[in-house]
């Protein structure tokens, strides 16, 4: 058994993923946003608060969680913004996404962040962690918030109009590997399906959820795929000879569930005439960035700036932990998660492709002007 079980500060087996970037363009622009609002579907990468109050190791709202983010630990598991901040930025938003744990009243009409630390595609997924709030559980979520949003506009013709001009950002997956199909030692999913097989199942439930967005109103839908969840610290600190190897068996599984997700963007374009799906590959952003870190101003790609043990992938950062001092540098901030300078990258990329490959068919901020 995996030693961080033991020791319940030791926190989660949440996931790698969305790495990106965005050196702040700030909150603060007086333009106003590229769409009315921006809705937020996932896990512990874009997680900003929703998880503070539950029952669950997956948290982060303690030092030095936060320590780069201007109002401290919010429960975002990073040094500073996130992924979806940046995107948020560059959508031209006068403040963050509000988590759904705590956004109320006009506050929804500009999105509400349902992410949830330790959340999977799957109902079982995450669940020695705690509490957490699944994709169907975001989903339901996401309804309620409709609700609110019919009563503040008055009929349900006005809302659907609304809703049609958001963007919705789903993010989900990464915990349904690394936290369910690759833990042996709580699940046997990994023992009874083929990873091609687990693809499947995977995103039979996801299309269920993604329909359920579509009949609530989504219209503008941007569904990224996983990152290299082999390349994490923890990963390497666990299973790559040399600490720098990325595991081959797990991105491997990541790839099957990649070029199936951006296949399901197909299918749902010619099923769904009036809405708009484009795949961002968070995987060949995170893969270019891994291979010429240098480019992209970072030079450590392989180690936490903070954590526990080889590469600093053993566990999160410990309560009030003293992280590395040069943290733009650093491609990860602990086990699993990005630094703020990664997030901005890819939180870059995903808005606005630097090549054909990022986004398909294109980015978010085509994805906006529609």
């Amino acid at each position: 058994m995996r030693w961080w079980v033991v020791c319940m500060v030791l926190l989660f087996k949440v996931e790698v993923l969305g790495f990106g970037f965005g050196f702040g363009i700030g909150i603060g622009i007086s333009a106003p946003p590229q769409g009315p609002c921006y809705f937020i579907f996932g896990d512990s990468l874009v997680d900003n608060g929703n998880n503070n109050n539950m029952a669950s190791l997956a948290r982060a709202n303690y030092l030095p969680y936060g320590i780069d983010f201007p109002r401290g630990p919010t429960g975002r598991f990073s040094n500073g913004k996130t992924m979806v901040d940046v995107v948020s930025e560059l959508l031209g938003f006068d403040d963050y996404i509000q988590p759904y744990a705590t956004a109320s009243g006009d506050q929804i009409m500009r999105g509400v962040n349902y992410a949830s630390a330790a959340a999977g595609i799957r109902e079982e997924t995450g669940r020695q962690l705690g509490a957490r709030i699944t994709f169907r559980g975001q989903v339901n979520n996401y309804r309620n918030t409709v609700s609110e949003v019919v009563a503040l506009l008055g009929d349900e013709v006005s809302a659907a109009s609304y809703l049609s001009r958001c963007i919705y950002s789903v993010g989900l997956g990464s915990n349904d590997y690394l936290n369910n199909y690759f833990m042996p030692a709580f699940y046997t999913s990994g023992r009874q399906y083929t990873p091609d097989q687990w693809a499947d199942i995977l995103l039979q439930e996801y299309s269920e959820q993604i329909r359920t967005l579509y009949n609530y109103g989504a219209r503008k839908l941007a569904l990224l795929g996983l990152g290299p969840i082999g390349c994490s610290p923890n990963e390497l600190a666990q299973n790559s000879p040399d600490g720098r190897t990325c595991v081959e068996q797990i991105n491997s599984a990541n790839r099957i569930f990649n070029n199936k997700l951006r296949s399901l963007v197909d299918q749902f374009n010619s099923q769904f005439a009036d809405a708009q799906f484009i795949y961002i590959n968070i995987y060949g952003i995170f893969e270019d960035v891994i291979g010429n870190p240098s480019a992209n101003g970072l030079s450590v790609t392989n180690v936490g700036c903070c954590g526990v043990g080889r590469n600093n992938g053993q566990i999160t950062c410990l309560p009030l932990q003293t992280p590395c001092p040069n943290r733009s540098e650093y491609l990860f901030w602990d086990a699993y998660h990005p630094t703020e300078a990664a997030n901005t990258i890819i939180g870059r990329r995903t808005f606005r492709p630097e090549s054909s490959s990022d986004a398909y068919p294109f980015g978010i901020e085509r994805l906006a002007q529609i």
